[in-house]
């Protein structure tokens, strides 16, 4: 069901809307990528992910407030696609057959071939995370404050600050065990 236009703003012509969905979307294209790269392992499935939360961003546009930034929009609405993809694939896969474990060449992106070992472990240690907490570590990667991250994932500020702290021990903890001799 398309969304119904709000009398109080001036019509868009159906080519501006366009074309400000597609200015916005160019200029905040990497918080798609970075979603799809947490939330999948297979480059097929980041695909698909990425077309379904395009879609999705294009349905909804018509609601952005753009008394907010767009990027605080966007990865709501990429974080909401993202973890409802990766309950009905990860369904699905087990339906098939069993998964099997991810390598680092799954999770890291081909462009990132050649990136720093720290990274691919950064992003199998952000893999293993739980749903929330994958999506807080995103937000807060991309240098979000703490009221932003609690805006678009519907938890408190102190919250977001608890669980970052936890979660920087865990990662301590993870990188402090990984043998460094490589």
């Amino acid at each position: 069901m398309l969304p119904k236009n709000d009398p109080t703003k001036p019509a868009v012509n159906t080519t501006e809307r366009e074309e400000r969905f597609l200015a916005l979307m160019d200029k905040h294209m990497g918080i798609l990528y970075k979603v799809s790269l947490a939330y999948c392992r297979e480059t097929e499935d980041r695909k698909d992910l990425i077309q379904e939360t395009t879609a999705q961003l294009w349905y909804a546009f018509d609601r952005y407030n753009s008394e907010y930034r767009f990027s605080t929009w966007m990865y709501r609405v990429a974080l909401n696609v993202a973890i409802g993809f990766y309950r009905r694939e990860t369904r699905r896969k087990r339906s098939i057959s069993q998964l099997s474990d991810t390598s680092v060449e799954n999770i890291v992106s081909p462009e990132q071939d050649d990136a720093n070992p720290d990274i691919a472990l950064l992003y199998r240690f952000i893999d293993g995370l739980k749903q929330l907490d994958r999506a807080l570590m995103l937000l807060y990667l991309d240098n979000h404050s703490y009221l932003e991250i609690a805006d678009v994932l519907g938890i408190t500020e102190t919250n977001v600050g608890t669980k970052i702290s936890r979660i920087k021990v865990k990662l301590r903890d993870a990188f402090a065990k990984h043998d460094w001799s490589y």
